[in-house]
């Protein structure tokens, strides 16, 4: 082999490890080294929070990246209501996927994430890693809760179709994930490697319904879940598992298998699940040779040494034998032909002045999202007539700690909206005391009790004799919440409970009020309802 043949082997095999990586940067600019990247190979950028300050800058962002390179994948985790970037630091404009599986309208869900798709690529955005296909079989699941449609396999699988379709009908590709299944799980896979000893039967009955549905809507990615299936492979999560990428999500229908021959992204390789186990280098060559085509890394990880060693992994790999060069490369040709589909839609989208990129002109409809929220409410008036609050209440927020997957940076609950409806309210955030309150062993039950008995005397000097609105997340999954929200009732009957995550124990309070989710549109429509449908629209 000549010199020269050798330095173009070398170049493709950096280009093609490159162009599989989805990293993420810090600042709200791109730096210089991401822009080298760009320049030789990489082809994909993921954005988290820290990289939006508003629409504008983020539409400035995006066309800096694609000055260098203009057929260029620009992911974001996007799945509206709990989880948001493109509004981490105000509340979702977009109730998330509980609230529409709870109004069960599939051309609702459909605009919800059609809206949600025009505001992405109005920034640039062209991936979305969304939505969850997640069957939320099991309620205490700490992870996924009101990011699943529900825990009826059709129910999600016809809304993660209609999701599918809407966002892509924006020109932007959906990313349907946790494949297969991250529904029936106790840990969360930011911290472990969650295990799911269900039975294929089970798992083709129940998990895998969503991911053919999603399928079959021509989502154009699906996202891997680091979780640990014994009857599919007894040894490796499903994102470095061959049995369940090249085996089950890539295989024909008539074998078993889904089908699928889109992009296949993993998980943020950061995570525990994958970094504690095998470290991000060794876990990224065997997920790309297990079938997975795009790395994403980033969340935690977000600079140029990180690449660095990812390529220099891969392309290691390669010349040990260890990783196909076939396989690289096919995986690198996904993501160019993902990135090649996402630039062509939208020159036809620009070119044609549509602002939808197949079928007829759909309209903007801006205020989709709150009319999903207001749908989705849930209220249970428990003694006699409510009387709507004409006088500013104190709102007690009972505050877990934040799903890493959520962060804690995105503002909940329904205390601004009162405000604004009924100036002069105010709120107190209450917490479990130094975590004791959590256990569930009998040992601590007097000392959760008497935290609780501690709490709620605060909730009452603070109140005085203004009304109190409880505002509770997931109460079934907090037994020290549980125990303050009882003891609240018992000192003050008439308190309005609102509960904004997923509502697994029985209504209690004056006025029960369900959001089946946290973004801010779900807390608006409750503090309506609170003060007496006194909002504006």
């Amino acid at each position: 082999m000549t010199a020269l043949a050798s330095g173009n082997v070398v170049d493709t095999l950096n280009r093609d490890a490159l162009a599989v990586l989805q990293p993420g940067f810090t600042g709200t600019r791109a730096p210089d080294w991401l822009l080298r990247r760009l320049g030789e190979g990489l082809a994909s950028v993921g954005l988290f929070g820290r990289n939006i300050d508003s629409p504008e800058q983020l539409a400035e962002l995006t066309a800096r990246l694609r000055a260098e390179r203009g057929e260029l994948l620009v992911a974001v985790d996007e799945e509206g209501g709990d989880v948001t970037r493109l509004e981490a630091r105000t509340g979702s404009s977009f109730p998330g996927n509980l609230a529409l599986g709870a109004v069960d309208d599939t051309e609702l869900t459909r605009a919800v994430a059609r809206e949600l798709g025009h505001r992405l690529a109005d920034c640039g955005v062209n991936l979305n890693w969304a939505p969850s296909a997640d069957v939320n079989s099991d309620p205490g699941n700490p992870v996924i809760g009101v990011r699943s449609f529900g825990a009826d396999p059709a129910l999600v699988a016809r809304h993660t179709a209609a999701y599918v379709e809407g966002l892509q009908s924006a020109g932007v590709a959906a990313c349907t994930k946790h494949f297969p299944g991250h529904g029936d799980t106790s840990v969360d896979s930011h911290h472990s490697v969650p295990r799911i000893d269900a039975a294929l039967e089970t798992l083709h009955a129940r998990e895998l319904v969503p991911f053919r549905a999603a399928v079959t809507a021509r989502t154009k990615a699906v996202m891997s879940a680091h979780i640990l299936l014994p009857a599919l492979d007894p040894a490796r999560p499903a994102t470095l598992s061959p049995a369940a990428l090249a085996g089950l999500l890539r295989a024909p229908v008539a074998d078993g298998g889904l089908g699928f021959q889109g992009l296949v992204v993993t998980d943020g390789m950061e995570m525990r699940a994958i970094s504690a186990g095998y470290g991000i280098e060794r876990g990224s060559v065997l997920a790309v040779a297990a079938g997975a085509d795009a790395i994403c890394v980033g969340g935690g990880l977000a600079d140029e040494e990180t690449v660095l060693r990812l390529r220099d992994a891969l392309v290691a790999a390669v010349r040990s034998g260890e990783l196909p060069e076939e396989r690289l490369a096919d995986a690198a040709s996904r993501v160019r032909a993902l990135a090649e589909w996402a630039a062509d839609t939208r020159r036809a989208a620009a070119h044609s002045g549509r602002n939808g990129v197949r079928g007829p002109v759909t309209p903007r409809d801006p205020e989709v999202g709150l009319a999903a929220a207001r749908r989705a409410l849930r209220v249970t008036v428990r003694e006699g007539a409510y009387e709507p609050m004409t006088t500013p209440p104190y709102v007690a927020a009972f505050t877990p700690v934040a799903n890493i997957a959520v962060g804690d940076e995105t503002p909940w609950g329904i205390a601004a909206e009162l405000e604004r409806l009924l100036p002069g309210t105010t709120t107190g955030t209450f917490g479990p005391a130094g975590g004791a309150a959590d256990e569930s062993a009998p040992e601590r039950a007097g000392g959760a009790a008497a935290a609780a008995s501690a709490m709620i005397e605060s909730v009452l000097a603070a109140a005085a004799d203004r009304r109190i609105v409880a505002v509770v997340r997931d109460v079934h999954r907090h037994r020290w919440m549980g125990d303050a929200l009882d003891a609240l009732l018992a000192a003050r009957p008439d308190t309005v409970v609102v509960e904004m995550g997923l509502p697994g124990a029985a209504p209690a309070g004056a006025l029960h009020i369900a959001t089946h989710g946290a973004a801010r549109v779900c807390g608006r429509a409750a503090a309506e309802v609170v003060a007496g449908g006194q909002a504006e629209g």
